[in-house]
């Protein structure tokens, strides 16, 4: 089976932790040995002079073709307009694309189109597949539907694309509650759980990896008192100021902040404000090789996001033995079904400060909290991927 696969987040030279997950599941896939795949990650760049800025002058240097994700990668450049053309890239994608599509269907035609997300990858992968005349599948993955789905221009392209696919993917049953909601095809939506790479997160005896964190440059978090971590890029829909309000009401307690993002300079200011310089530790970008350490370390992860799919690191923590508080979003009640995966909670302060409180004084085991992810690798989830995939090609999917 040979399968076309577009994705504009995927790992790639500059950034090679950039959309990891999806570079994660397709190297499961290239490790099966029963499916040709060719990867297309789509680089927006945009018009000179905003060009020779950075990412994009970094990003422009990229070789035509580069295996930095543990796989041959084609990385095209489409034209990029910085926070006014996002509803019009879907059109720009596919131009660029096309042509070097076209020429490799000619060469070895392919039997399938894939698309890691549902905006802007999506109505770009249908397009392509309508030129080459072939089948296609497209995965939603939670801010693609959330986020692009309340915007008219775009959600009309991701129906469009939704009824040209003959199979759609979502991470979690929630999630495709809300594809429903959105106009697109039931008895099309398929779910897709996420993977995980069970031997690099794995728990670590707590106190453990509190040392070993504390004697981690990068990390640097004393060794004393109850610590969370809240990981993901700080932009307001993930809620970093929530946990930062909650951890104020623990005394002793720390919060570590692992990741980079505009609302930086505002977190900043709120952690001066509330005189918590010295328990909430902005960590920058954390990567998957300091994550697991930092996750087994954690009395919990908190994660107040707006809204989720069902999240890689919500899976990455329980893993590490680090139950959740996380509101009621997403796949979220599709993890937390035992009190030893966390708490469900409001998107508020108190709610949170209550929860964190709640797993101090009651802490489950770490291998108790491990337990809630076993069903979880990235060799399931390769598996049924390509089972969808084969079942697309015989005109028979099943959800």
């Amino acid at each position: 089976m040979r399968v076309l696969s577009i994705s504009t987040l995927f790992p790639n030279p500059v950034r090679p932790s950039f959309g990891v997950f999806v570079g994660n599941q397709m190297r499961g896939v290239v490790a099966r040995g029963d499916v040709d795949l060719t990867m297309i990650s789509p680089l927006g760049i945009p018009p000179w002079p905003l060009s020779r800025r950075e990412p994009y002058a970094s990003l422009g240097k990229i070789p035509p073709v580069a295996d930095t994700a543990g796989l041959p990668v084609h990385y095209p450049h489409f034209t990029l307009i910085p926070k006014l053309g996002g509803d019009s890239n879907p059109a720009r994608i596919a131009k660029a694309v096309l042509p070097l599509a076209r020429k490799l269907h000619d060469q070895e035609p392919f039997d399938l189109v894939d698309a890691s997300f549902f905006f802007p990858d999506g109505p770009a992968a249908a397009a392509i597949a309508r030129e080459l005349g072939l089948p296609l599948t497209i995965k939603s993955r939670g801010a693609d539907i959330h986020y692009w789905g309340a915007r008219p221009k775009a959600l009309a392209q991701m129906q469009n694309a939704a009824w040209q696919a003959t199979g759609l993917l979502a991470v979690s049953e929630a999630l495709k509650r809300d594809m429903i909601a959105l106009g697109m095809p039931e008895d099309r939506i398929h779910i897709h759980y996420t993977g995980l790479d069970r031997e690099r997160f794995k728990v670590t005896p707590r106190c453990d990896a509190r040392k070993s964190i504390a004697q981690d440059d990068a990390l640097a978090i004393p060794q004393s008192g109850p610590l969370f971590v809240t990981p993901g890029a700080l932009i307001p829909r993930k809620g970093q100021r929530f946990a930062i309000e909650a951890v104020a009401q623990i005394p002793e307690a720390h919060l570590a902040l692992a990741g980079t993002g505009e609302d930086e300079s505002a977190l900043r200011a709120l952690i001066a404000e509330r005189g918590l310089s010295a328990r909430v530790h902005m960590l920058g970008l954390v990567t998957h090789d300091r994550l697991p350490m930092l996750l087994s370390a954690a009395d919990a992860l908190v994660l107040p996001s707006a809204s989720e799919g069902l999240a890689n690191v919500w899976v990455e923590a329980l893993a590490c033995g680090a139950p959740l508080v996380i509101p009621d979003i997403g796949g979220a009640r599709e993890l937390v079904k035992h009190p030893s995966a966390g708490r469900i909670v409001a998107r508020e302060a108190d709610a949170i400060a209550a929860a964190l409180g709640d797993l101090l004084a009651n802490p489950p085991k770490q291998a108790e909290v491990a337990a809630n992810a076993e069903r979880f690798s990235w060799e399931t989830n390769a598996a049924r991927i390509v089972e969808i995939w084969r079942e697309v090609l015989a005109g028979q999917v099943r959800s």
